[in-house]
């Protein structure tokens, strides 16, 4: 026998609500009202019904459960997880019992709120809170101390965990990254800052450079600081030294623009150690290159657009020449804008020499003003001028200009490397592939991680702070491969990178990510995200700390239901939110 709650319609009044029981006579299934309930509230009708399927009725779930707080906690899940399975844990397993839980909110943290390490502090502080990250590894407690001396760790730790990155991405690889960037300082105490070229713009502020090793794929393995004035090509000799003496790695090829990987460094540094290298030159050796083999006309390249051969400027090397129609279109364009442009201006000087009232007169003066256009525009090279005491006049150097036209749309990629290594397109792809640098770059300085503006003024935490955002960009860069079909990002671009009929082609979106673009959804009808936009969805999934009226003293943590977009972006990290201890 079985007893239930069956609510029956009774016409034009309200349906009646009958306590039945169900039993079996004779083979068959009967049925028998034991009691009407319809004069009893709703809320009673429904703890009967719990109490008949075998659970146990409350009054009220606001009188049993009370909310004592919220914070945000799913995209805390997310990260954390994906951090530790990027081996996270392994990292940070010499390091002191109680700063290893520091080191991993302070490379979350880095992940969902960068900021300085004293405002770290305030958001892991269980006081001032902005997520679940300091109650669920337990440091919501610590002090801004313990912050600095896990950055002190990490600082003599480094060569250990990138040792371990290494080992486990670079053996059996033939291909690095490495490239290079600046990022500016607040202060002057620092030793590392001094004034050099920035990258970012910021001449009045000093600065610092750093470089990065990555893998063919854009994994980063490796970071090193140095001190603001140091010049691209001296940075690769201590790279260099790195890989083969930190790391072990006796034979690998090295991918750097032409700035990095001059001449001087490849004769200086990559040959003695027996590195190989792929690169690109420089215009005035392109220029060079163009008379020893003549002109080289469009018929020359294939359907690929390159063309390889060698030079005796170049001993040992395969140069490949690669022509791009849309790059030389869009230099062509750029010289005629600049040349109409400087000559603007030229004009604007030339008749304020001319003019009635307070003509400009002296050649001195008139050289001065000539001279902050044409540095502006970089023209002098294309353009002949005539300064007088009285007068400015100019003319178009047309052979000048014709030879670097004939130039355009061109560069050359050099490479050590045999034909059975790499051969012509994969070379022109290896010497592309550095965009994943620079793409990692933009990430820690702009969009996601903030590596600037550099607060610290101790050598050591400088370096540990930069080593700590490449980290924090090593877990990211894992997490974006695993979350491609929820972000913007193409799932398929190796697939149509292969398609291509030449590397030296421009990289164009596969259907797939164009359909994505036009319908900004998913393949299953849910909305598509940028990476930070889609940990800022996650944060919605929420931490509760809750007590019961029985036991107030006694804490329960409640996490709320993901929603259909928040369970795809756990499942495919492989995370369950609830189990983040």
């Amino acid at each position: 026998m079985a007893m239930y709650i069956e609510s029956v319609p009774n016409r034009d009044s309200p349906p009646a609500v009958l306590l039945r029981e169900s039993y079996r006579e004779d083979g068959k299934v009967r049925k028998r009202t034991l009691a009407n309930l319809s004069c009893l509230s709703a809320e009673v009708i429904e703890g009967l019904k719990v109490l008949l399927r075998g659970g146990v009725a409350v009054p009220s779930a606001d009188s049993v459960f009370t909310v004592e707080r919220s914070l945000p906690h799913g995209h805390v899940a997310a990260v954390l997880g994906a951090a530790r399975g990027s081996g996270s844990s392994a990292w940070f397993g010499s390091a002191p019992q109680d700063l290893q839980p520091v080191l991993q909110a302070m490379l979350v943290a880095r992940l969902l709120e960068p900021a300085s390490k004293l405002a770290t502090h305030r958001m892991l502080h269980d006081d001032t809170a902005t997520s679940s990250l300091g109650r669920v590894l337990g440091v919501d407690q610590c002090s801004a101390d313990d912050l600095y001396r896990a950055l002190d760790w990490l600082h003599e730790a480094q060569p250990a965990i990138e040792r371990r990155l290494a080992r486990q991405h670079l053996l059996g690889s033939t291909l690095v990254l490495y490239d290079l960037t600046s990022t500016w300082l607040t202060g002057r105490c620092c030793k590392l800052a001094a004034r050099g070229h920035s990258r970012d713009g910021k001449r009045d502020d000093p600065q610092i450079v750093f470089g990065l090793v990555c893998t063919a794929e854009g994994c980063p393995i490796s970071v090193e600081v140095f001190k603001g004035n140091t010049a691209d090509p001296a940075t690769v000799g201590a790279q260099v030294v790195k890989l083969k003496e930190r790391f072990g790695i006796e034979r690998v090829a090295w991918a750097g623009d032409r700035g990095m990987l001059t001449s001087a460094r490849i004769e200086q540094v990559l040959k003695p150690q027996g590195m190989d290298w792929v690169s690109s030159l420089r215009a005035p050796q392109i220029a060079q290159l163009a008379a020893e083999h003549g002109p080289f006309q469009p018929s020359l390249f294939d359907e690929r657009n390159l063309l390889e051969l060698t030079s005796q400027h170049f001993p040992d090397e395969r140069l490949v020449v690669c022509r791009n129609p849309l790059l030389a279109e869009e230099r062509a364009r750029k010289r005629l804008d600049l040349l109409a442009a400087t000559e603007a201006d030229l004009a604007k000087i030339a008749a304020a020499t001319q003019r009635a009232r307070n003509p400009l007169r002296g050649e001195q003066a008139i050289a001065l003003r000539v001279g902050r256009v044409i540095e502006h525009f970089h023209m002098a090279k294309h353009l002949a001028l005539t300064i007088t005491d009285t007068s400015l006049s100019w003319t178009r150097k047309h052979d000048a200009i014709a030879a670097e036209a004939a130039l355009d749309g061109l560069y050359v990629i050099r490479t050590s490397l045999s034909k059975d290594k790499l051969d012509a397109n994969a070379a022109v792809g290896a010497y592309k592939s550095l965009a994943h640098v620079e793409r990692a770059f933009r990430s820690m300085k702009t969009v996601d991680l903030n590596v600037r503006p550099v607060f610290h003024y101790n050598e050591q935490r400088v370096r540990a702070h930069v080593f700590l955002c490449m980290l924090a960009y090593y877990v990211e860069w894992h997490m974006r491969q695993r979350l491609k079909p929820m972000l913007f990002d193409d799932e398929y671009l190796d697939e149509a990178s292969a398609s291509r009929a030449s590397a030296v082609a421009k990289a164009v979106r596969s259907e797939q990510a164009k359909t994505k673009d036009a319908s900004k959804r998913a393949e299953d009808g849910l909305p598509l995200h940028s990476f930070r936009t889609l940990l800022k969805d996650l944060a919605t999934l929420t931490y509760n700390i809750t007590h019961t009226a029985l036991n107030p003293q006694a804490k329960i943590t409640l996490t709320t239901r993901p929603t259909p977009l928040q369970d795809k972006a756990f499942k495919l990290l492989g995370l369950n939110p609830a189990c983040t201890q």
